[in-house]
């Protein structure tokens, strides 16, 4: 079997996992349910990942946004607060809104399951560390006020994690606030809060 089809076999059955569970829960589903959708023998995915729990914290790894976060710090800055802050905003709400369906899982099943909850802190700790080093490193360039960096990479991702929230689903909590009108606004009172 080649590389490329391999890996189209993981894909897939993390996806069909990912749906699976997400409609109905974790303990409902079985290996070979989830193969038998995914279109492959319970026995592939054994071979690929060992066990359901493998399975749903791979499809956390692959699919949560800290590698496309760090290549946007490290590929894509500007070093222009305004610019940055919006880049990485709309970019949390893009991988957060196509992967929605995961975060609402770990929401459900973070109890049950004590391993999953471990795995999906990583994701927001290591974005709280790009963030920081990026908020410091701006202080160091003269490009924004002494801060606390640690504290305003919270705040700010607090604020996108709550903006996330009120548009995760399809019905929205205040549908007459735009999220892109909210990003922009939001955005703009940062950059002008924390710029000299």
């Amino acid at each position: 079997m080649s590389n490329s089809s391999k890996r189209n076999t993981r894909e897939k059955l993390m996806l069909t996992a990912i749906e699976l569970i997400s409609v109905k829960g974790y303990k409902s589903v079985t290996t070979q349910e989830i193969a038998l959708t995914a279109g492959v023998s319970e026995k592939t995915l054994f071979r690929h990942f060992g066990t359901k729990l493998n399975l749903l914290e791979s499809a956390f790894d692959e699919y949560h946004y800290v590698a496309e976060m760090t290549r946007l710090f490290e590929e894509k800055v500007v070093w222009n607060l305004h610019s940055d802050l919006l880049l990485v905003s709309k970019t949390y709400h893009e991988i957060m809104h196509k992967n929605r369906k995961l975060f609402m899982i770990s929401l459900k099943e973070m109890n049950h399951l004590p391993e999953l909850r471990t795995r999906t802190i990583r994701h927001p700790q290591q974005l709280l560390e790009l963030l920081t080093r990026y908020l410091q490193t701006m202080y160091e360039k003269g490009k924004v006020v002494q801060l606390n960096a640690e504290l305003q990479a919270f705040s700010f991702m607090a604020l996108n994690y709550g903006l996330f929230i009120n548009h995760m689903e399809d019905h929205v909590h205040f549908p007459w606030l735009s999220l892109e009108d909210v990003i922009t606004e939001s955005v703009w009172t940062f950059t002008r809060a924390l710029t000299p």
